[in-house]
C-alpha cells in the first residue's frame, strides 16, 4: 500500500483529500503546518507528498527546499491557489515534481498521483535538471541562460519551461496536452497549436538544421521527444 502525506492547513480540504485517497486504497498521513509536515517526511518516509504552498510556520517552498537539501527524493506534488507563472517556476526550482492549481477535481489529482507513482516505482524520481547540453547549446535552467558556443541565445520562460519538462522526461515522448498543462497551467492554455509554434521557435534556436531536427523530435499524433546523449 502506497503511503501519501498531505500537508495542508485548510481542514475541510485536508479531510476531503484524506477521505478520497483512503477510499482509493492509499495509506494517508496528514500535517497542518510546514514544521510538522517536514518532520513527517523525515520520520514517516511517504511514497508521495501533497504539499500546499501557503502554510503556517513554514511555507511549502521552504519545506520542499529543505527536503531536497537533505537528499530526500520523495516525489512532491504542490497544491496551491496561486496560478502565476513565477510561482510555478519557483516551485520547480526548489525541487517539486508536479504542480496543481486549486480548484482541481479529484479525478485530475488521482491521475497526477498515479502518473507520479508510476514514474517512481523503482525509487527513481525524475527531477528537473539544472543544466543540459543539446548539441552545441548549453541550457542553464537555474539562470535561465542559453549559450551556443559561448554566445547567448535568447529564449522566453515558456521555451525554457518546455525544454525543462522534456529534459525531465528525456528520450520519452511527451504529449502536447501534458506540455500545456505543466508549462502553461491546466486552466490557461488556448490550443495545442501553441506548443507546436513554440517547438518551431526552439528548433530555430537549438538545432543545426531546424528542417531536419536531431534533438527536438516530433511524433505525429503523439507529441515531442528531446533526444539527449546519455
Amino acid at each position: 500500500m502506497k503511503r501519501i502525506l498531505i500537508i495542508e492547513d485548510e481542514i475541510a480540504l485536508l479531510t476531503g483529500l484524506r477521505d478520497n485517497l483512503e477510499y482509493e486504497g492509499y495509506e494517508v498521513i496528514t500535517a497542518s503546518n510546514g514544521n510538522t509536515g517536514l518532520s513527517a517526511i523525515r520520520e514517516k518516509r511517504p511514497d508521495l507528498v501533497l504539499l500546499d504552498i501557503i502554510l503556517p510556520k513554514m511555507n511549502g517552498f521552504e519545506v520542499c527546499r529543505r527536503v531536497r537539501r537533505e537528499g530526500i527524493r520523495v516525489p512532491i506534488l504542490m497544491l496551491t491557489a496561486r496560478s502565476e507563472e513565477g510561482d510555478r517556476v519557483r516551485g520547480f526550482d526548489c525541487g517539486t515534481d508536479d504542480y496543481l492549481t486549486k480548484p482541481f477535481s479529484i479525478a485530475e489529482l488521482l491521475g497526477r498521483i498515479r502518473a507520479i507513482l508510476r514514474r517512481t516505482e523503482n525509487g527513481q524520481v525524475q527531477s528537473p535538471p539544472d543544466r543540459i547540453k543539446i548539441g552545441s547549446v548549453i541550457i542553464d535552467f537555474k539562470r535561465f541562460e542559453a549559450l551556443r558556443n559561448g554566445a547567448p541565445v535568447e529564449m522566453s520562460r515558456k521555451e525554457f519551461g518546455i525544454l525543462r519538462h522534456l529534459a525531465m522526461r528525456k528520450n520519452e515522448v511527451v504529449g502536447r496536452d501534458e506540455l500545456l498543462d505543466r508549462v502553461w497551467g491546466y486552466d490557461r492554455y488556448p490550443t495545442t497549436r501553441t506548443v507546436d509554434n513554440h517547438i518551431a521557435m526552439l528548433r530555430a534556436k537549438i538545432e543545426p538544421d531546424p528542417a531536419h531536427p536531431r534533438h527536438l523530435l516530433t511524433f505525429r499524433g503523439v507529441g515531442y521527444k528531446l533526444a539527449l546523449e546519455e
